[in-house]
């Protein structure tokens, strides 16, 4: 026997009925960036590497370790994207989106990163994103941090807090970035060996070392809260105010960098303590000089990307109800005629009820046998139409699963075919 192939190690399968969590998550989703008015970009999944080296950092575990990249026939280094908002950037420049413009802008896809996969972070993994290009005030922080708020309500997720806090500029970060290294260098010695590493190529990933005798010896360093310039510090304060004025809940945490070179000034993370290691739900902030970086004039800009993933599982830890999948109804046929019959029946009734999820038998088979089949479909009613029915326009109806309050189920009966749409427009109303 030929050897069965299996998915690649951390590309993963989502089969029914998880197929339908994630089609409300997209669906709710869809309608909390519609009511702020973000319109829906999609975007390729394959860029130049360059792209992501000159976004990311080149000293980032991204593009040091986890990225997918190949040469093509032609030579040219592509990878498939680990992250959203390089190619959000490079789509607005592209196109002449960005430039003098306000731009609201939300994407949905898969991304990929070479890590070890474990429950919700894989290799190929999903993402949700918001980006909003050509406003430098605080006001759009606030915006984009409610619009996260709100999908997270939409989805029926709980138990999750913000936590906050501010880079400041360039200029501020090459200040306290100059104290952190200073400070570190005279701890060397009591840093796990990551940190020494990111020591002098990326000091400020050391604030986020999950070691417990790196978190040891960070409780004495400095903060970059303490070395904001005025303007800065204005913005922080200005968007903490908005958050109290909207009621979002939040913590100011001074070690907080998030990941990526690119960000300043705001910087933020919905958290959650349901997923073990893997806390953090969604997060982003903001990245003025990225548009600039990658060829085009100065540009404010400020974002969030969520795994879906991840959301998943809360949606499933919390509790949340899987939306239906299944079919309402599955027609059997008893013969030939019967079966040209049926199948006219449930196009006039699709067309009648666009949300009715409907099989007609196929395969033919004795009636015990699609009765069989009508179970293992999770239908809740079974239509029954053989030569004795189709003679008298009447179609025998069969429960298959108690009613919404646990009755047991009623007889089988036999309805009229007029008498057919009351009983269907009542199973779709319940």
């Amino acid at each position: 026997m030929a050897k069965r192939f299996q998915s690649v190690r951390g590309f993963n399968d989502v089969l029914p009925p998880d197929t339908a969590l994630w089609q409300q998550l997209h669906a709710v989703a869809a309608r909390s960036f519609a009511a702020y008015g973000y319109g829906e970009i999609r975007l390729p999944l394959l860029e130049h590497t360059s792209l992501f080296a000159r976004s990311i950092g080149e000293v980032t575990d991204i593009v040091e370790k986890e990225m997918f990249s190949f040469q093509d026939r032609e030579g040219d280094s592509l990878t498939l994207r680990p992250e959203g908002t390089a190619s959000c950037v490079r789509a607005g420049l592209e196109h002449g989106l960005l430039h003098n413009q306000q731009q609201r802008l939300w994407y949905a896809g898969p991304m990929f990163r070479h890590e070890r996969p474990q429950a919700g972070r894989y290799r190929q993994f999903h993402q949700l994103g918001a980006e909003a290009y050509g406003m430098a005030g605080p006001d759009i922080d606030l915006e984009i941090i409610a619009l996260s708020a709100r999908l997270l309500r939409g989805l029926g997720i709980g138990g999750v807090r913000l936590e906050l806090n501010s880079l400041g500029t360039a200029e501020t970060r090459e200040r306290y970035r100059a104290a952190l290294v200073a400070f570190l260098e005279r701890h060397a010695d009591a840093l796990d060996a990551e940190s020494q590493r990111r020591l002098h190529r990326n000091p400020l990933r050391v604030l986020d070392s999950k070691s417990p005798q790196t978190q040891d010896v960070l409780r004495e360093a400095p903060t970059i809260v303490d070395a904001l310039d005025a303007d800065s510090r204005a913005h922080f304060e200005a968007l903490q105010q908005g958050l109290a004025d909207l009621g979002i809940a939040f913590t100011v945490n001074p070690r907080l960098v998030r990941g990526l070179d690119y960000y300043s000034r705001t910087v933020f993370e919905w958290i959650t303590d349901q997923l073990g290691a893997q806390g953090t739900v969604l997060a982003g902030g903001r990245y003025d000089g990225l548009v600039e970086q990658l060829g085009g004039s100065p540009t404010p800009a400020v974002g969030w990307a969520c795994g879906v993933e991840r959301l998943i599982l809360l949606m499933k830890s919390q509790g949340g109800v899987t939306p239906e999948s299944g079919a309402h109804v599955y027609l059997c046929a008893l013969g030939d005629e019967a079966g040209r019959a049926a199948r006219r029946l449930a196009e006039q009734w699709r067309d009648t009820w666009p949300q009715l999820r409907l099989i007609v038998n196929a395969g033919g088979g004795k009636l015990a046998a699609q009765l069989k089949r009508a179970d293992r479909s999770g239908a809740q009613l079974a239509l029954i139409l053989g030569e004795a029915e189709l003679a008298d326009r009447s179609i025998q109806v069969k429960s298959l699963r108690a009613d919404a309050s646990g009755a047991a189920s009623p007889p089988q009966q036999t309805l009229a075919w007029a008498e057919l749409p009351a009983r269907l427009g009542g199973l779709l109303e319940s």
